[in-house]
């Protein structure tokens, strides 16, 4: 076993330990916080595969936009930040299950290869990678920003209920004129 080997096996456990804490945990900041180590678990494990580019996407998409996007979306719905009682629910029916499907996928990989070394394409480069993405996926590429950022006013939207609510405008028109214009 080399170095290298060590440092992949090292890094692919604290991604697997880290994404059960973010299912095991009753905290759901915590759980976000488990799974920026995942990811950034995940990112050094594609520097080592000598993948900077995917490595550096994952750390800037993934682990600075998604999931800061998640916790601003937990905060800004004022879900329960602390333990939840709604979330204690007997883990051993998904223990069972994930344990199944991991089994199965495991005994599908050592089938299909049979322990042979497979013969990897050549590397692609960032300039190949970003004709593809700029000239044949623009479009899902921005449709996609576009969803993100309905999501995150809808979010905001659904946050603060007083806003724009029937009360609020009574309040407004039966206050005097003088006032209407100042903010509460």
């Amino acid at each position: 076993m080399t170095g290298v080997d060590a440092l992949l096996l090292g890094l692919g456990a604290v991604a697997v330990g880290s994404a059960v804490l973010v299912v095991a945990t009753r905290h759901l900041v915590r759980a976000g916080l488990y799974l920026v180590v995942c990811l950034g678990a995940l990112a050094g494990m594609y520097l080592v595969l000598a993948a900077e580019l995917v490595a550096w996407v994952q750390v800037l998409i993934y682990v600075g936009a998604v999931v800061v996007l998640l916790l601003f979306a937990v905060m800004l719905t004022r879900a329960p930040i602390g333990a939840s009682d709604d979330l204690d629910r007997p883990g051993w029916p998904a223990a069972l299950i994930g344990g199944g499907v991991g089994l199965g996928l495991a005994a599908l990989l050592v089938d299909a290869y049979h322990w042979t070394r497979v013969e990897l394409p050549e590397a692609g480069s960032a300039e190949r990678l970003g004709e593809q993405l700029f000239s044949s996926w623009v479009l899902p590429f921005e449709l996609l920003s576009v969803l993100l950022l309905a999501a995150l006013v809808g979010a905001i939207v659904l946050s603060r209920p007083d806003i724009g609510s029937a009360a609020d405008r009574s309040a407004a028109a039966d206050r005097p004129a003088g006032e209407r214009g100042r903010s509460r």
